[in-house]
Parts: structure tokens; sequence; C-alpha cells
């Protein structure tokens, strides 16, 4: 059974004095509690005349849905209005009729609430990185009402983010976070509309790429275990930390030569094989001679591919070399430099990575391996399906922004140019020369070369046609020549 009131409101009348009458009244009958006020106009005018209670002019109602207790506001002021809604409302709950929340009630916690718990349940995105973009959406848009927020107000996001340094990349990742709980939202019948996300431009992609002799120059610098890794992603374009790095010893089959990924190992959740080329398989069975070395060592199993060798983490799976790495990086660009002229260009480098310049060699990811290995891979007319299965990309869009286009391939496409326009045009030079000549001949009197030829069954055609096929004249017939 529901029932009305009026929510008391915080604060009561400062030095309050009851009359004498409204006294006797509060304190009630011989057992009622002392510690209540009993006056019969408590909580049903604004303020109590027995104790200065002040309460809020609306009236609110109190009723049950399958047992749980529901407050909602009747928005009105009179009390037979409130008594008339709350029978309405019991009779649409008697009759199993749906009753909509207030949507003006609703804030942004609940719809993000309700996203995480649709990610948790579906798996449609992971939850740790949802939680990274929520935590910098929460701080700005929490308490807010999620029909209130608009696209000002996710400009006005934009905005705050950008002045704290955040790349438009980043913002368009929590935009799209944010965009996905609205449709959700819209789902559960939890806001009316899909307020519209204007997202800023996105920077242009990544072009970073390892020409071979840059590659060889990092490796060097590597330990030999690192060497593996990077060679893998180098040949395959496998992403280092959660692909490459987090293989185990079973995926690899030296007699097969063939390495794999399991399904739910990649970011596409699709299992992947690959078949090793030579270097490879060298490489790896050196990898499992130290692993093996390892095993003796500790008196237990390792099932890593890459587990540390050494250190107080030795034996488990190695998590990232970022500083291993940038390290690589900088003496490969110091290879070849010796005395004042390596300490001087050892400074500078370290000079601008304080800065947090990155010139050179050290502005190289690991993930440019992805880059490297498409370009590579289509460059030796592997076929894109193939190279899309071995690399893991489901579309092609994403595929092509990774093939990367480098000067070397273009100077390699005008090098494949340069025999077909200089062939045509040394044979249009010799075509010209054949005319002149002629031309002089018929004005010393003479007869041409078609004229000495003209009538002989055996004698040849000269066509002075381009090497790439173009079409030019007979000279025998001053006509085209096919």
């Amino acid at each position: 059974m529901g029932y009305i009131y009026r929510p008391r409101l915080k604060g009561d009348v400062p030095d309050f004095t009851p009359t004498p009458a409204d006294l006797a009244l509060r304190r009630g009958g011989p057992g009622d509690d002392p510690a209540r006020c009993h006056h019969p106009r408590h909580a049903k005018a604004d303020v109590c005349p027995g104790c200065g209670a002040r309460f809020s002019p609306v009236w609110w109602a109190k009723y049950y849905i399958n047992g749980k207790a529901v407050r909602e506001s009747t928005e009105s002021t009179k009390e037979t209005e409130a008594r008339q809604w709350l029978k309405s409302h019991e009779g649409k709950v008697a009759d199993g009729v749906p009753i909509k929340p207030k949507l003006t009630r609703i804030l942004y916690d609940e719809l993000a609430a309700d996203l995480r718990a649709h990610y948790q349940a579906t798996g449609e995105r992971n939850l740790d990185e949802a939680d990274n973009r929520f935590d910098h959406l929460n701080p700005f848009f929490t308490l807010r009402r999620a029909a209130d927020i608009g696209s000002a107000d996710v400009t006005e996001y934009i905005a705050a983010r950008q002045a704290e340094g955040a790349a438009n990349g980043t913002i368009i990742q929590e935009l799209g976070v944010l965009g996905r709980m609205f449709r959700v939202a819209f789902e559960n019948k939890k806001l009316l509309q899909v307020p519209i996300i204007h997202k800023p431009k996105a920077a242009k992609p990544r072009a970073g790429f390892f020409e071979r002799s840059q590659f060889e120059a990092v490796k060097r610098y590597l330990r030999p275990d690192l060497q593996v890794a990077v060679t893998i992603a180098y040949a395959f374009g496998w992403r280092m930390q959660s692909e490459v790095l987090m293989l185990q010893r079973r995926q690899v089959d030296l007699n097969a030569c063939t390495l794999r990924l399991d399904p739910g190992m990649t970011k596409n959740d699709e299992g992947r094989v690959v078949s090793l080329p030579p270097e490879l398989v060298e490489l790896l069975q050196a990898q499992e001679e130290r692993v093996l070395l390892l095993e003796m060592e500790l008196g237990r199993k390792v099932p890593h591919l890459f587990p540390y060798l050494s250190g107080e983490h030795k034996g488990k799976r190695i998590q990232d070399f970022r500083k291993a790495w940038q390290t690589a990086c900088l003496e490969a660009m110091l290879e070849g430099l010796e005395g004042e002229e390596r300490t001087r260009r050892e400074a500078d480098l370290k000079a601008a990575l304080k800065r947090k310049e990155k010139p050179g060699l050290l502005k190289m990811l690991r993930h440019d391996f992805r880059r490297t290995a498409v370009r590579n891979m289509v460059n030796r007319g592997v076929p894109e399906r193939v190279a899309m299965k071995v690399t893991g990309h489901k579309t092609r869009n994403v595929f092509d922004r990774y093939h990367i286009v480098s000067p070397a391939d273009l100077q390699e496409a005008a090098r494949k140019l340069a025999g077909t326009f200089s062939g045509t045009l040394s044979e249009n030079r010799e075509n010209r020369k054949v005319e002149v000549l002629e031309k002089s001949v018929l004005s010393d009197g003479g007869m041409t070369i078609s004229q000495q030829n003209k009538g002989s069954l055996s004698e040849p055609l000269v066509f002075l046609g381009g090497a790439d096929g173009t079409r030019t004249r007979d000279l025998r017939r001053d006509r085209p020549a096919f």
C-alpha cells in the first residue's frame, strides 16, 4: 500500500517559538512519543506550527513495483491531485502495465553503469580499455542529467581535453564510448533521442616504417632473445605486446616450420598460422635452447617463449622492453661515431629526449613493424588477401592505411618507367632521321628507300614502334604501321 508525503527540507526555521496551543498539540497525547512532533499540521503545512520544520510544497508518493519501493514526485502541490496520481500508478502496477521512469531524473552515472554492464555481458569491448576512457569522461559528466547532455556539452568536453594536452585521436576514442553509451540508453528507453556528437579532426595516421638497413642497425643492439621477438614482428607484422611477447613454446612447431596464434589471443579473436622462413627457424631454435637452459637452472617448466632470462623476474614472461628498445635506437644512431663527436652527438640526442623530441630512429615505434611487414609483403608480390591473413587485418581500409609508399618505392617506379619512355623517344628520333634523309634524296632527284624497294616481296617491314607498343608509321607506305 502506497502513500503520499511532503519531503522535509534541510534546515528548520531559525529561532522558532510555537504558541502555547501549538506546543500542546506538538506534545500529543499521554502515550505519544515526546521526541516527535504530533501537531496535525506537521508535514501538511510549508512550516510546521508545532516544531518549525520546513516541508516541500510538492507532494511525493511511495508505492511498490514487484515488492520494490519506488519514490517519485507527483509534481503537484495539491493533496487531492497527489492522491489521484498515486491511485493511477497503483492501478497500472496491479494491471501489469509497465511504468516508464522519469527521464529527467536519470543521471549520466546510471547510463555509464549500464554501458559497463553491457560491455561485461556481451564482450563487445575490453573492460580495462573502457575504464580508461571512463576515467576521463566521469569527472566531467558525473551527476549531470542524461537528458540535458547535448552537443554543446560535448564540445565543451573536447575543448577541456585539448587544454589538458590530449591528442585528438584519444578524444575520438573517448567520444566513441560516450556515443555508444547514449545509443545503449536509447535502446533501453532511458533517452528519447541520441545527441549529435561532432568529433574533432583526427591527425594523419603514422607513416613510420623500417628500411632493412635501419632494422638491422637497431636489432644489433638488442639482446639475443629480443632480436628474435623483433624479427617476428618485422616479418609478420604481429603486435609486439599483445601477440609476440604473449607467445608460448607450444605455439612453435620447428619440425613443420610454423608459428601460430591461438583464437582469442589476437585483437580480432581470430587465430593465425604462418610458415617460418629459414632465418626465423634458426633464431627460434636458438631461443628454444636458451629457454631449455633456463628450465634446467630453475628446475621447473617455463611455458613462455620469451621469459626473463635473468634478474628478479627470471622465468616470468617479458611484459615490455621499451627502455631496451630506446637504448638500441640511440646506439644505432651513434653507430660509427667515436671520441668527442660521439659524446657530443649522444648529449644532443639525450637533450632532445628530455624536451620530448625524438629525431631519427628515436621516433620509431615497435608498432611500425606492422606497416613495414605490410609494405614488404606487397612489394614482394604476396597477394594482399594472404598478407591480410598474416598480419591479422580484417578490413581492406585499415590494411591500405598500413601499406606505406616510401620515396624509395617511388624511385623504383620511376626506374621501371624510364625504359619505356627512353625506348619510345629513341625510336622517334630515328624516325625523324629517316624522314629528313628521304627529303634530302628527293631534293637531289634520287629515289627514296620506299621507291627503291617497291614491288619487292621480300622487302623488310620498317616499323618504328615504341617499346611499350605505341603506334607509329610504316616508312615504306607512309601510313600507320598497325
